[in-house]
């Protein structure tokens, strides 16, 4: 018989339930901020005829874009914009996050990620497995999410700091989130055909949108490569099992390396829940002292209502505007279609 199917830990790990309380709840939280936005959207485009709701201001975290224009207009001028600061502390936050706890964002925290992993899982107990594409065609392709992040920052840093001012000032720029609603709320043909096959892709081929696309998840796994946390393997005490690897999300070869310093590295610490053989496989920090899984949750809960805290209490939280701006802007939303 293995040898490692033998072993079992002396501490029961559960890393994983943690991670997926989290991931429940926050995604739980951007639910409850959606149903919100839409009922203020729907209380403007009523004339003030429906349900009135404060407007949630934790949907700017859905406008990356426009984070990351504030965040370049707070560098340059050293000021907080007034439009959409939310967005700006939240980019902040889950920057700060990567940079110390790993891709935490992606592997913790990201609605998106969530879903997808749930709709990996589906296929994995629909189909009994996942599938792996050829490394021919997987490396030019997780390449297209650094290309359009790419793109993006190349854009926003062409931009005068003038010129993003007027932009994030405009009516494009204060009804944004309006429009990202409304192209959900009025999805295309082609929209929705795209949607479907990012939808059936995850199911089969893991963190499909993730691994391969999105333009945020780069963002975090470059600012990651910086982070003191790294998973590391004691070869010593490895039985060469290659759980870890079979586990990994991002499909690294974990059971190979004795550092995992991959930018695709999510910190899920996945491998680490899957290994049987005790102490082979941690979230080592520096010093090689251990990193348990509730310091990682601890210390993104802290980054995360510390920083959402600090911008309640000095009032740079809340995009002020009068209800006057947004009866007239709303409704019209459709007519801001050129927002450069």
């Amino acid at each position: 018989m293995p040898r490692h199917k033998l072993l079992r830990r002396a501490v029961a790990d559960y890393s994983q339930r943690l991670r997926r309380s989290i991931q429940l709840v926050f995604l739980a939280l951007n639910i409850w901020i959606g149903v919100e936005f839409l009922l203020w959207v729907r209380y403007f485009e009523t004339g003030g005829h429906s349900l009135r709701v404060a407007r949630p201001a934790g949907v700017e975290g859905w406008l990356p874009i426009g984070s990351l224009m504030n965040l370049k207009l707070l560098l340059f001028s050293g000021s907080i914009p007034r439009i959409h600061p939310a967005g700006l502390f939240l980019l902040i936050a889950f920057l700060a996050a990567s940079l110390l706890f790993r891709k935490a964002f992606c592997g913790w925290l990201c609605p998106v990620g969530t879903v997808s992993e749930y709709l990996w899982r589906l296929g994995r107990s629909t189909f009994g497995k996942n599938f792996r594409l050829p490394r021919k065609l997987d490396i030019p392709l997780r390449g297209l999410k650094y290309l359009l992040l790419g793109f993006f920052l190349a854009v926003i840093a062409a931009m005068p700091v003038a010129a993003l001012h007027q932009f994030l000032e405009g009516p494009f720029g204060i009804i944004d989130d309006v429009k990202m609603l409304n192209f959900f709320r009025d999805l295309t043909i082609v929209g929705g055909v795209v949607l479907a096959v990012l939808i059936v892709a995850s199911v089969f081929v893991q963190n499909f949108w993730c691994r391969y696309l999105c333009p945020y998840g780069a963002l975090m796994g470059i600012v990651s490569l910086a982070s003191p946390l790294r998973i590391r393997r004691n070869a010593e005490l490895c039985i060469d099992c290659a759980k870890c690897s079979r586990v990994c999300p991002s499909a690294l070869p974990v059971d190979k390396l004795v550092t995992i310093r991959s930018a695709e590295c999510l910190g899920c610490m996945q491998c680490v829940a899957a290994c049987p053989a005790e102490n082979a496989l941690f979230l080592s920090a520096p010093r090689a002292k251990r990193a348990p899984a509730w310091c990682v949750a601890a210390g993104i809960a802290v980054l995360f209502f510390g920083i959402y805290a600090g911008a309640r209490i000095t009032g740079h939280w809340s995009t002020n505007l009068p209800d006057s701006v947004y009866f007239h802007l709303v409704p019209r939303a459709a007519e801001f279609d050129h927002g450069w």
